[in-house]
């Protein structure tokens, strides 16, 4: 467990560390505690209707659709990690978390925020493979390659959230316990780390750098073999199809890059805590409320399929 300097140039563990979140009095906390929970239900009820809704209709196993659910699955657990133990701190006057708790919570935020990004990238390859290359697409996608597709992007995302567990939590913490954040993450850990931190901002800008620029790369040649094939295609009615279906995927994957960018992948992110606040609700709260909304609204199968089950129930309420 790491240090902490008492003054007196003797050390003492730190057993726990201080979330000190968003400043403000008791009005500005209760409107925050309401954004959040609001921001929480809406991204557990859509993400967990997405789920049921694919799992339930058979028109939707397929491999799109498979991602699509792993990918609300991903974004259930990565606002779960974040909004419950926030929400419990807008009305704590101690806002303390243990430091396993901190170390939990952290290596489960980059598990899932490195899973979410690599599922990105997945799908689009998937679209890739479905509309340049249809003839092969049933065999080259078939269910076992879909199956290890997703968990290469689950040890991925693994490999990343060890490594980043494992540098930021061996660092000594000497100048203060208290964490200018309202979850435990890299950049305001290393603002109050005495030891050199060369090493883990190395780690932070180039692993995360490395895995933007990589699936990014694999987004764009994607999109862009997607483009040409669209534009050859005689039908505008598959146009419009496709390009709904793309447009929701490049909604979701500008929405997520963007943010992680801001946030991760530029050397003055550390600096800039406050701006950090603000983007981190972004991309932990408001994004896996969105990507329900994103595919769901822009998706004629998954209307189509919301509209079967609501009529099936329906039946089964006036059965009963």
């Amino acid at each position: 467990m790491p240090l902490q300097s008492n003054g007196n140039l003797s050390k003492v563990y730190v057993q726990d560390f201080v979330l000190e979140g968003f400043a403000g009095g008791l009005e500005t906390q209760a409107l925050l505690f309401a954004v959040f929970l609001a921001l929480y239900m809406v991204t557990v009820l859509g993400n967990l209707l997405m789920i049921i809704v694919i799992t339930l209709d058979a028109q939707l196993h397929s491999p799109m659709y498979f991602f699509l659910k792993n990918l609300s699955f991903v974004d259930l657990c990565y606002s779960s990690v974040i909004a419950p133990n926030a929400l419990a701190n807008f009305f704590s006057s101690s806002k303390v978390i243990t430091f396993a708790g901190c170390a939990t919570q952290f290596f489960f935020l980059s598990l899932m925020a490195t899973t979410e990004g690599l599922l990105l990238g997945v799908m689009a390859y998937d679209r890739f493979m479905a509309i340049c290359s249809p003839l092969r697409y049933p065999s080259t996608m078939c269910q076992s390659a879909c199956t290890r597709l997703v968990l290469g992007a689950y040890c991925g995302g693994c490999f990343n959230s060890v490594v980043q567990t494992s540098f930021t939590f061996h660092l000594p913490f000497c100048s203060s316990n208290r964490i200018n954040h309202f979850f435990c993450d890299v950049p305001p850990l290393l603002q109050i780390a005495c030891g050199n931190t060369a090493i883990n901002e190395l780690l932070l800008f180039g692993i995360c750098g490395l895995l933007l620029v990589a699936v990014t790369i694999v987004i764009l040649i994607s999109y862009g073999y997607i483009t040409v094939t669209i534009l050859r295609m005689g039908s505008g009615g598959g146009r419009r199809k496709i390009f709904s279906t793309c447009g929701s995927h490049m909604t979701a994957v500008t929405l997520f890059f963007g943010t992680l960018f801001v946030m991760y992948a530029q050397p003055g992110a550390i600096e800039s805590m406050e701006q950090g606040k603000v983007v981190s609700v972004f991309y932990t709260l408001v994004i896996p409320m969105l990507n329900p909304l994103i595919y769901s609204l822009r998706n004629k199968d998954v209307k189509e399929a919301l509209r079967r089950l609501g009529q099936k129930h329906m039946a089964m309420w006036r059965m009963c």
